[in-house]
């Protein structure tokens, strides 16, 4: 499999520190970054307050950020199987995710 060397990708990942959720961050970038490898240029962790969590994604620089998960309005926590498939929709249409392709399907 041939992987891309490089991506304007940015993934970021806003969660509350008032509510000590870095680890949770910490953990969905890392299956961002074990997944993606060098699809994503890079996985930002933005430290926030009143009980964010969000992950946004921007394809491109200065283009504006998608929305991926937003905890205030959808409730909870993304469920990372989605959200692997949300990223590679959006930048690695090519890549196969393997179990969470299947899953997803299922």
């Amino acid at each position: 499999m041939t992987e891309a060397t490089s991506s304007d990708a940015r993934v970021s990942i806003t969660y509350c520190t008032q509510c000590r959720w870095l680890m949770r961050a910490a953990w969905v970038a890392q299956e961002l970054l074990q997944t993606f490898r060098t699809r994503l240029g890079e996985v930002a962790l933005v430290p926030g307050t009143d009980g964010v969590f969000r992950v946004e994604l921007v394809r491109t620089p200065g283009e504006e950020p998608v929305l991926l998960w937003d905890r205030k309005s959808q409730g909870g926590f993304p469920e990372i199987p989605p959200l692997k498939r949300a990223i590679r929709d959006a930048v690695a249409p090519d890549l196969p995710l393997g179990h969470t392709d299947r899953a997803g399907s299922a």
